[in-house]
């Protein structure tokens, strides 16, 4: 059984934490949050127990740590885990500078541990099925890959303020999935982005509605849409074009039942928000991280991954400020 605690009890550590708790290969041996009440309700939720900040990060007593907290706080923890040899998954971004997650994996690197950045959609199972059907040549050469990423509704404008905006708290997912599935590093990006849901979030210096291409040395494309509003729920799909064909992955809806009448056919609603959309995966991806630690095989996405999407979102953001296209360098990412 991998021993693991868990750091932060907010709505994506209730996620990881009750996901741990129900796997056969892991136990969960404490949470901790600095809301001590919070991390005490988890803690009876899942049978596991409660304790301190500072009491997980220098117990002995696990094998693993999850970090679930806020952004301004990964890389500060990571550092301090690494420290004590314990194995690292930490949910997306390590931190929103890309010079800080350059340091911070040096740590890393030094102290010889294993990370695992929370980059949940690799694990979608439709999406995984397409990345493996591509990996076998069932379309041929990848030529152009289209993104669709939009919520069902913008998230709090003080979520907004500190987020460090649409294309580094959102789009990094997609620009993400972008390199998993062309297998190449994007050398080019060029971004527009609007403000049109909100116009408060316009007001807090950031956008709601964004387009972005890339382009990589070989010559292929990807084009990635994302808006912070879509009336019909959580809309998530990819499309792959290639010399042999086309891959698609659509949305996931409610129930599969579709009622046909005198004016067609409808079906029930998309899911409508990410938690319920992305809860298989969530669970693949604690599949994942407990056998790369088992096993020790190199985790996957990793550290670099998170630096490498930072820098794509970092790019895209500058594009979008500017009008104009940015040349990327991730080789050394």
């Amino acid at each position: 059984m991998l021993r693991i605690g868990l750091l932060g009890a907010g709505r994506i550590g209730q996620i990881h934490a009750r996901n741990v708790a129900a796997h056969s290969g892991a136990s969960l041996v404490a949470i901790a949050d600095v809301m001590p009440q919070a991390a005490a309700t988890l803690a009876e939720a899942t049978r596991s127990t409660s304790m301190p900040v500072e009491a997980l990060l220098a117990s002995t007593e696990m094998d693993a740590v999850m970090i679930c907290t806020s952004t301004d706080t990964h890389a500060d923890l990571i550092e301090r885990i690494a420290r004590t040899g314990k194995a690292i998954f930490c949910e997306k971004p390590v931190d929103l500078s890309a010079k800080r997650i350059a340091s911070t994996l040096r740590k890393v690197d030094q102290a010889g541990v294993k990370l695992m950045i929370g980059f949940n959609r690799r694990f979608d199972p439709n999406f995984a099925s397409l990345k493996q059907r591509l990996a076998k040549g069932a379309i041929g050469d990848v030529e152009i890959i289209t993104i669709l990423s939009r919520d069902s509704a913008p998230p709090p404008i003080d979520y907004v303020k500190r987020s460090g905006g649409l294309y580094r708290d959102m789009m990094v997912h997609d620009l993400d999935m972008a390199r998993f599935l062309l297998e190449e590093d994007p050398v080019e990006i060029h971004a527009m982005g609007s403000s049109l849901v909100d116009r408060r979030i316009g007001e807090a210096g950031d956008v709601d509605t964004a387009v972005v291409q890339l382009r990589t040395g070989s010559g292929k494309l990807c084009q990635i849409s994302n808006s912070r509003r879509a009336s019909y729920g959580y809309d998530q799909r990819i499309e792959v074009h290639g010399s042999k064909g086309m891959l698609r992955a659509a949305n996931i809806h409610e129930t599969t039942v579709e009622h046909a009448g005198p004016k067609g056919f409808t079906t029930d609603r998309i899911e409508n928000f990410f938690l319920e959309r992305y809860a298989r995966a969530y669970r693949n991806e604690l599949d994942a991280f407990i056998e790369c630690v088992r096993t020790g095989r190199a985790p996957s996405p990793s550290g670099r991954d998170g630096l490498k999407a930072q820098l794509l979102a970092d790019a895209a953001a500058r594009s979008s400020e500017t009008g104009k296209p940015v040349r990327v360098e991730l080789s050394q990412g």
